[in-house]
């Protein structure tokens, strides 16, 4: 059996970090399990986690008022999921639900901001990792609304 931190080490989001933050990491790390259907977290809710999804699909979605929930985006094996835990102040900003049996790994937010707060390198790591991924998710919402509101660009 994998320890979570030679899991972590072979994800490509951290890919050449330095073992001892590796280790740092490892340490506010957990596996986790979500059913089909179990929201993992919902929108405007306190954000203190993020997700490497190692097998599963999760629907990131937004649901504009009075309308049903809009998928925005898809997240799989592989995938990070959760950006908010770094990004003041501290608040899901979509519904996150899985689609299918989700097995993953969870980073506590409260843990990894500490640490960073400690040692500004590491957070300047994390940052630079999770900003293509908070584009990828801002640029998969726009073209969503774009689409389901028949804006043209």
């Amino acid at each position: 059996m994998k320890s979570l931190e030679s899991i972590l080490a072979n994800h490509p989001f951290f890919e050449n970090l330095e073992a001892e933050y590796l280790a740092l990491i490892t340490g506010c790390a957990s596996n986790v399990r979500f059913e089909a259907g179990q929201f993992i977290y919902r929108q405007d809710e306190e954000a203190n986690r993020f997700y490497i999804i190692r097998e599963g699909k999760v629907a990131l979605e937004i649901c504009p008022p009075g309308k049903k929930p809009i998928t925005v985006q898809t997240v799989t094996d592989g995938e990070i999921l959760g950006w908010a835990w770094l990004v003041p102040p501290y608040h899901c900003q979509f519904d996150a639900q899985a689609v299918e049996l989700t097995r993953a790994i969870v980073l506590d937010g409260k843990c990894l901001r500490k640490k960073c707060e400690e040692d500004h390198t590491l957070g300047y790591a994390l940052l630079n990792r999770l900003l293509p991924i908070i584009g990828k998710t801002m640029e998969a919402t726009r073209l969503q609304l774009l689409d389901v509101y028949g804006v043209q660009d």
